[in-house]
């Protein structure tokens, strides 16, 4: 399976110059936990919502302090083609929880611990389903070998 299969579609960018408040309205307006920071269409740094608490509380910062000043980077970034594989190894080595997916320099999308998390629960549901339904139209065992709660 491939990054695109799974990535959030499309990524929410600001300009370096934005200040945090806009920054931070986005994330809200778009429901999202980052934003991506852009100077001149290329991706230079990330800005999340930990971001926001961590480094701006913490240092006292106004809201309007550009995101350039708190953005993470380098950012730890997957190809849109590269096999999920690679992103499970990326979200390992970086410890980070969202990876920004490019095709070639540019953006496309962003993808999320939660992305994966969310397309292992599926898969397992899959596997499993027909065996609980099994179990659902005949429990296991006679009602003496059944475990008393």
């Amino acid at each position: 399976m491939k990054v695109s299969e799974v990535m959030s579609a499309p990524a929410v960018a600001v300009p370096a110059r934005t200040h945090l408040r806009e920054a931070a309205r986005r994330m809200d307006a778009y429901d999202v936990g980052c934003v991506l920071v852009t100077d001149g269409g290329e991706l230079c740094g990330i800005v999340t919502d930990r971001d926001l608490a961590v480094r701006v509380l913490t240092r006292g910062l106004d809201a309007g302090t550009r995101v350039d000043e708190v953005m993470t980077r380098p950012v730890t970034t997957v190809a849109a083609t590269d096999d999920i594989h690679v992103a499970y190894r990326a979200f390992r080595r970086s410890g980070v929880r969202r990876l920004p997916v490019l095709d070639g320099r540019r953006v496309v999308g962003v993808l999320a611990v939660d992305d994966l998390l969310m397309d292992v629960f599926l898969r397992i549901g899959d596997l499993l389903g027909p065996v609980a339904w099994s179990v659902v139209k005949e429990p296991p065992g006679p009602p003496s070998m059944q475990r008393k709660t």
